[in-house]
């Protein structure tokens, strides 16, 4: 982050709580973090460490208990649910581990969703689903369904369809998580390269370490708080072809 520039997604004190007395779970418990435009960041960490949670409100699908989150140096909080999910749709894209998409929807179809829920016209739909489905590899597969689609291929109609929108940061929850080595790594290699040439921010939340290997940045969380926060110069090199 040069001087003077403040960072794309900021985390100051960030505490989730749930429950209360004997019940209570801090599930964040403090959390201070910054990302850059541009970057391609790998939360990791156990099972209740609070990735998942970091993620949510960063995806302005959670909101903190105490602390602040800023997005363009706006604090969120601060914004209406309205305005949340004003800046969700137009700001961040989302794959999942599940590929949450429509079964007997076509590729084309599947990836045209969000610009049907923001009301943009046929043709400008069209246009924009060929254009995401061409930048993930499927050029020629828009009208198959999921069926006819193996694994690596339906989790690419999803980043596709996160694409579609021109998101700012791409929010990827385990993306590799139901698929094999090879189709994991060529969904790795895929995002790589959207960070690279498409400047897109990537945060994602993995267990793996071979996946988290493609990312920049490595942050691990533990007992709701960073525990650390490298940049890797190990980065996975990802083929000019890929």
């Amino acid at each position: 982050m040069t001087a003077g520039t403040a960072p794309l997604i900021r985390l100051a004190g960030v505490r989730k709580l749930y429950g209360h007395g004997e019940t209570e779970v801090r599930a964040l418990d403090g959390v201070d973090l910054a990302i850059d435009g541009g970057d391609f960041v790998a939360i990791m960490g156990p099972s209740g460490s609070g990735k998942s949670t970091a993620m949510n409100i960063i995806g302005c699908l959670d909101t903190p208990t105490s602390g602040e989150y800023q997005f363009k140096g706006v604090p969120v909080q601060s914004l209406t649910r309205d305005q949340r999910a004003l800046l969700r749709r137009r700001y961040l894209g989302f794959v999942f581990q599940g590929f949450n998409l429509l079964p007997r929807t076509s590729a084309q179809e599947n990836v045209e969703l969000p610009l049907l829920y923001r009301g943009e016209g046929a043709a400008q739909r069209h246009g924009a689903a060929r254009e995401a489905l061409a930048l993930v590899g499927l050029q020629g597969r828009e009208s198959h369904t999921p069926a006819e689609l193996s694994g690596g291929q339906q989790q690419r109609v999803a980043i596709a369809r996160a694409l579609v929108t021109r998101p700012t940061v791409l929010l990827a929850d385990e993306p590799t998580g139901n698929l094999d080595t090879q189709r994991s790594r060529e969904i790795m290699e895929l995002l790589v390269k959207l960070n690279v040439e498409r400047g897109i921010t990537i945060v994602m939340v993995t267990h793996e370490t071979e996946m988290a290997a493609f990312a920049r940045r490595v942050v691990r969380f533990v007992d709701g708080r960073v525990e650390s926060d490298r940049v890797d110069g190990t980065r996975v090199a990802v083929p000019e072809s890929a």
